[in-house]
């Protein structure tokens, strides 16, 4: 077959190839379908940059609630307002690029696969790939030198990115652990035993402190309110296998396809089971070690229990936009490409006014051993 001639694409060309390799690497991403513009979105997308005192960055900001009992009547209003407080969280960025190259001319014209079309869609999974774990790592509060399985992360730049140093562990009202015998307690990953898998009533209990600690819910457009809950997959098997849950499945199937149980969810692409205001995912990227408990050797898992604005995600608009870059070496016999994008996560925090205290707006961490 005939060499690529990279010589002969314009920048146009260039523009489009990066493009379709971005819009690859979102078509397979797992939490894209979780980004949106609104302040209603699990994941909010951020598309402006904002002057601060470090340079451009990318700013969510999160209103508190009003505090206070309004004004009755005719009663004075004017001097006796309410201050609306809100928490500006900076989102930082930075770029991140996936090269391949070819081994050389002779290579090429062995090879049945093109180059070019093989790079776009090698360097659009990594770029999945790695956008969906630092997304999850993020909510977890794991810093990136860490893989998902909670094993080290040898010989990556990951750490080095500028956004990296902006992840923070659970905060104490959202971390908390699922204990088999006394039900919800204080996040503590040395305390978690190989009974305390997840379980239909630690849902329930899950949700329950969600909505006493105040995290803001989901709101789709029509309105309706949810949470949206990962779990592993070794996770979702050990719920599948709870008495508690086969009984609700079991109510379920025999009421019918049409029960809401059955209905998954309203993100495309993603499977989950929606029930009672809680959509349920399963999901390899959910950090999941085998180190807590007292020695060290309990398997466990993270689950993250979402409401609206878990996620800040930096897409900058001009800055932002996908990059293809090629080039020849080796006097014009090794070929390389690099596909590039610019974008940043953070985990917003605020100071919650109910709890009187600075907690993760939109995220509960929920450690049980599976």
């Amino acid at each position: 077959m005939a060499l690529t001639d990279f010589a002969s694409m314009t920048d146009e060309q260039y523009t489009v190839w990066a493009r379709r390799t971005w819009a690859e690497a979102r078509n397979r991403s797992f939490v894209i379908p979780f980004v949106g513009n609104s302040a209603d979105s699990m994941i909010q997308r951020i598309t402006e940059l904002k002057s601060t005192k470090t340079g451009n960055r990318c700013v969510i900001t999160l209103v508190n609630d009003i505090r206070g009992d309004g004004i009755v009547g005719d009663n004075q209003a004017k001097g006796n307002e309410t201050a609306m407080g809100a928490d500006d969280n900076v989102i930082q960025f930075d770029q991140l690029r996936f090269p391949v190259a070819n081994t050389g001319r002779m290579a090429d014209q062995k090879s049945v696969v093109d180059f070019r079309t093989n790079a776009k869609d090698q360097i659009a999974n990594a770029h999945q790939q790695t956008m969906d774990e630092l997304a999850f790592l993020t909510l977890s509060g794991i810093g990136y030198n860490f893989n998902t399985d909670g094993t080290a992360r040898l010989g990556s730049q990951l750490p080095m990115l500028e956004y990296a140093g902006d992840v923070t562990a659970p905060t104490a009202n959202r971390h908390v652990r699922w204990d088999a015998t006394n039900g919800i307690q204080p996040g503590d990953t040395t305390q978690v035993d190989p009974a305390d898998k997840p379980t239909w009533k630690m849902f329930v209990q899950a949700k329950a402190h969600a909505m006493n600690t105040w995290l803001k819910p989901n709101r789709t457009n029509n309105g309706v309110e949810s949470f949206n809950v990962f779990l592993s997959i070794d996770g979702m098997a050990a719920l599948k296998q709870d008495a508690d849950f086969i009984a609700m499945w079991k109510d379920a199937r025999e009421r019918g396809t049409a029960n809401p149980i059955f209905a998954g969810t309203p993100h495309g692409g993603v499977n989950g089971i929606r029930i009672d205001g809680m959509n349920i995912f399963e999901y390899r990227n959910v950090f999941h070690p085998s180190t807590w408990g007292g020695d060290g050797d309990v398997k466990g898992q993270r689950i993250l229990f979402c409401g609206a604005q878990a996620l800040g995600f930096a897409d900058p608009t001009g800055i932002g936009m996908p990059g293809w870059d090629e080039e020849k070496d080796d006097y014009n016999n090794r070929y390389g490409i690099a596909g590039r994008k610019v974008y940043g996560f953070k985990k917003p925090v605020f100071f919650n006014s109910k709890l009187q205290s600075t907690e993760d707006f939109g995220v509960l961490c929920i450690d049980t051993a599976v």
